[in-house]
């Protein structure tokens, strides 16, 4: 009974070993795959070049295998995510449909088509960047969990 707690234990160490595995570096950027970004939450600290409202930051949470959500700005959204190494494609998202005030909403639009057209991710100097086919500069997030 002992070997099997030992061996329990074991495979539970390698699991978590596993689910935190840091993410592969290709020359100077590094690249986040799945295992990386499961269970992580973001918060959006730039929005292709704008500056984020300071009270109404999006969000992008990777909390279950294959699906991203989180905050828009003032709508919760999700949708389905492929996550490969330093790749992101994010499906159709769905959204709560709350009146939102229109800066708000303007951001709130902005930040959700910018993430179903995301393409590449990296991480540089702790920052998720995710770069998008709608947007000329990327999304850089700060890590919140």
């Amino acid at each position: 009974m002992k070997e099997l707690t030992c061996l329990g234990a074991a495979l539970a160490a390698l699991v978590l070993g596993c689910a935190s595995a840091p993410p592969a570096s290709q020359g100077e950027k590094t690249v986040p795959g799945a295992q990386y970004l499961a269970g992580s939450e973001w918060e959006l600290r730039d929005l292709g070049g704008a500056p984020v409202l300071e009270d109404q930051r999006p969000t992008m949470a990777f909390l279950e295998p294959g699906r991203v959500s989180g905050s828009g700005s003032c709508n919760r959204y999700t949708g389905s995510a492929e996550v490969g190494d330093g790749t992101l494609k994010v499906s159709q998202l769905a959204s709560t449909k709350m009146a939102c005030i229109p800066e708000v909403d303007n951001q709130e639009r902005a930040f959700l088509n910018a993430l179903q057209n995301a393409r590449t991710i990296e991480l540089v100097g702790g920052e998720l960047v995710v770069h998008s086919e709608s947007l000329e500069q990327p999304l850089r997030f700060r890590r919140i969990r």
